[in-house]
């Protein structure tokens, strides 16, 4: 009997993303909640007002905090708030939607803590500022071998084999809906990537501060229309998610085991609290204080699960269409709830939503490789402007590459091989998050003894 390179690969991503995982990122957000007494809550009007602070005449460098946030929100905000929402209340029924608030709360702190840690020991590249957990694991733990390891599965994971599977739901997307030769969505999107990315981080953010917002508000709007057509049946929505959360409705009271598992899991797949992408983005600012862009990066986990992933999940449900079996087809759900109000506009509406939560977040996973080969060329460590220059293309030469080809064929394998990737660099930075604790505490009372 043969084992296949497949089930090979599907082996040892159970292993990766074992509940050991997942109680591991849960079990880190309560901790940090605890230690910086639930910060989420206590600086919330904080985190809005540090969202549009004007950078100061001496922070000339990197980009603004406004900036920063649309990125990484553009990476935070993909396709699971769209078909991820769908697919867990399809399995876990309604109840799903309570439990990916409460990471999305829990997963405010994780975020908070990374960004923290990213602002205080980001380094100096070219004009602009560097850094995320692999720059933190080697200045802070002194562990440099480790954070090598985590940029090289930085720019794997993300910047490659994930960044071919977003490819390939874009177009698949476009094919779907309105007959597009994968071939040519492919090729827009790399035209599109090269435009924005070779024009560097500077680009990459405005282009981020332009996009995102339009793509985030205008989803929502959608949603809001969907919503307030059904007006009637919002508060039993909002009862229903309650009930069958805790087992108390007949019909759902069976499946709160699964509610638990599937809010939970994409819930943590959708904020990416934790995972390390946030981080790397919040290096990038240039703040007088590290423990702000933590607070405005713990900002963007409550609009991506609070914001976007329950106007879907109130869609759904506001509609009825929750209890409706679809054969699997969970993006049938976002579509057929805005046909309720859209006659035949649901299906073209998410294709092109899905469309720019791909290249957005695309853009996302490119700043995210590129950053991680900043910090193997940099750090402490000899430059090599020249071989860096090199190093830069080729990568981008396999980022094309990738997101043509994965435009061209099936995701496959390509997503699990990926999804392994992110979950080693997830257990890099947890641990690291915990170890470094302390230093984010730090910055945190030094910004309130401030204030």
């Amino acid at each position: 009997m043969y084992v296949t390179f497949e089930q090979i690969v599907n082996a040892v991503n159970a292993v990766v993303w074992s509940p050991a995982l997942i109680v591991l990122l849960i079990g880190a957000g309560l901790y940090f909640s605890i230690r910086t007494r639930f910060v989420q809550i206590r600086k919330l009007p904080l985190m809005v007002k540090l969202l549009f602070a004007p950078r100061s005449q001496e922070q000339t460098a990197g980009v603004s905090s406004f900036q920063a946030f649309c990125l990484a929100l553009s990476g935070r905000v993909g396709t699971g708030n769209i078909v991820g929402v769908a697919t867990a209340i399809a399995i876990g029924g309604p109840g799903a939607v309570f439990w990916m608030w409460v990471i999305a709360f829990i997963g405010a702190a994780t975020a908070f803590m990374e960004s923290t840690l990213a602002q205080l020991y980001k380094f100096p590249h070219g004009g602009n500022w560097r850094g995320g957990p692999a720059s933190y694991i080697e200045k802070g733990l002194g562990q440099r071998w480790l954070g090598i390891l985590f940029a090289v599965f930085t720019i794997i994971g993300y910047g490659v084999l994930l960044a071919a599977v977003q490819s390939n739901g874009m177009a698949s997307a476009f094919e779907n809906s309105f007959g597009v030769p994968p071939f040519w969505a492919g090729f827009t999107a790399v035209v599109l990537l090269v435009l924005v990315t070779l024009g560097g981080l500077r680009r990459i953010a405005k282009v981020a501060a332009v996009v995102t917002p339009f793509m985030a508000i205008a989803y929502v709007l959608m949603a809001l229309i969907v919503i307030c057509a059904h007006i009637n049946n919002v508060p039993s929505a909002f009862a229903l998610i309650f009930r069958s959360a805790f087992g108390a409705d007949p019909v759902f009271g069976g499946m709160v085991g699964s509610a638990i598992a599937m809010g939970v899991k994409r819930g943590l797949f959708s904020n990416e609290a934790g995972e390390g992408g946030g981080a790397i983005v919040s290096a990038s600012t240039s703040v007088d204080q590290s423990a702000k862009q933590g607070l405005v990066q713990a900002f963007s986990v409550y609009i991506d699960t609070l914001l976007v992933c329950t106007a879907t999940a109130l869609m759904i449900l506001c509609t009825g269409l929750y209890a409706t079996d679809l054969g699997g087809n969970y993006v049938a759900y976002t579509q057929g709830a805005i046909d309720t109000v859209f006659r035949g506009w649901g299906s073209s509406f998410v294709a092109i939503a899905l469309a720019f939560f791909a290249f957005t977040t695309l853009m996302a996973y490119y700043f995210y490789a590129e950053s991680s080969l900043s910090y193997l060329f940099e750090t402490g460590r000899r430059k090599n402007a020249r071989t860096e220059r090199i190093a830069l293309w080729v990568y981008r030469g396999l980022l094309f590459s990738a997101v043509l080809g994965g435009a061209c064929t099936q995701a496959g394998t390509a997503w699990t091989i990926g999804d392994i990737g992110v979950g080693l660099t997830t257990w890099i930075n947890v641990i690291a998050l915990l170890l470094l604790c302390p230093k984010a505490l730090q910055a945190l009372r030094e910004l309130e003894r401030k204030k």
